[in-house]
């Protein structure tokens, strides 16, 4: 029960905390915040790993799956699947309602000749486990070239880092076209205003359709599988780590067939491999 009101509307604080004989400071104290259990973070970590597999498996199939372990309900599995900020892939529209709809954005690429470096860049957020909890990667991906532009971790969902790293990119070059899903992150006033301050345009994939940004979904089952999942980060010093090292390595050392065995690096800045060595 909330003893000192802050807002009386005839005695100050001071003088509330004098009558109770509380000390003032104490009034101010706000309840410490904890995050998820273990328990509750080993459910998050498999749900990750099932829908990294399997996009298009909704929360019921997921909850399913979890039940051949454990009870589980449904309810539970939406709720954090939404606290993930994971985006089932239907193969048909979703008729869901749309998060800040009046800010969602047509798709712009269908049809679209991708023919030279930023000319599209592809940004989106996932889950990223570690052995006692999580984080989450945002990253910005170049579609003609596969080059990871830029990229930024974060410990919550608040949309600061997504920022933070766009107005870092756009600080050394500028997409023509800026892709996205149809997240919380991206269908706000300050994602759109920041990107058409900067003249680039913005594009949204169809609700839950699954090849309107598919580069970037390849590219985050990449470093999971290769990456994450294997090397089971203890803490966030740790992850940023080997995330820098497998950026570093997915950028200039990984060869990928959809470049004709070129890495990324190569192609965003048109040299090959024999002008390199």
């Amino acid at each position: 029960m909330e003893l000192v009101k802050h807002h009386h509307e005839h005695l100050t604080v001071k003088r509330q905390c004098e009558l109770l004989s509380v000390n003032r400071s104490s009034t101010y104290r706000k309840p410490k915040v904890t995050g998820p259990d273990e328990e509750t973070i080993g459910i998050m970590h498999k749900i990750d790993a099932i829908h990294t597999a399997h996009p298009t498996f909704g929360y019921r199939k997921i909850t399913d799956i979890l039940c051949k372990d454990a009870i589980i309900n449904r309810k539970r599995v939406r709720r954090l699947m939404k606290a993930m900020d994971i985006i089932t892939i239907y193969p048909k529209p979703n008729l869901s309602k749309r998060y800040h709809a009046q800010y969602v954005k047509p798709y712009l690429l269908r049809n679209l000749k991708i023919v030279r470096p930023n000319q599209v860049w592809g940004v989106d957020i996932t889950y990223v486990k570690m052995e006692k909890g999580f984080m989450y990667l945002f990253i910005i991906i170049d579609w003609y070239s596969r080059l990871i532009v830029d990229y930024e971790l974060s410990s919550t969902l608040e949309k600061g880092f997504v920022m933070t790293c766009l107005k870092r990119a756009f600080s050394r070059c500028k997409p023509k076209i800026m892709n996205s899903d149809q997240g919380s992150h991206f269908t706000n006033p300050d994602y759109i205003k920041l990107l058409e301050d900067n003249e680039i345009k913005v594009s949204m994939d169809g609700k839950g359709q699954a090849l309107d940004n598919v580069r970037t979904e390849r590219f985050f089952r990449s470093i999971k599988y290769d990456d994450i999942y294997i090397n089971d980060y203890h803490t966030p010093r740790e992850l940023r780590k080997g995330i820098n090292e497998y950026m570093v390595m997915y950028n200039t050392y990984r060869p990928h067939d959809s470049l004709g065995g070129e890495v990324p690096v190569n192609v965003y800045y048109g040299k090959s491999s024999t002008e390199v060595a």
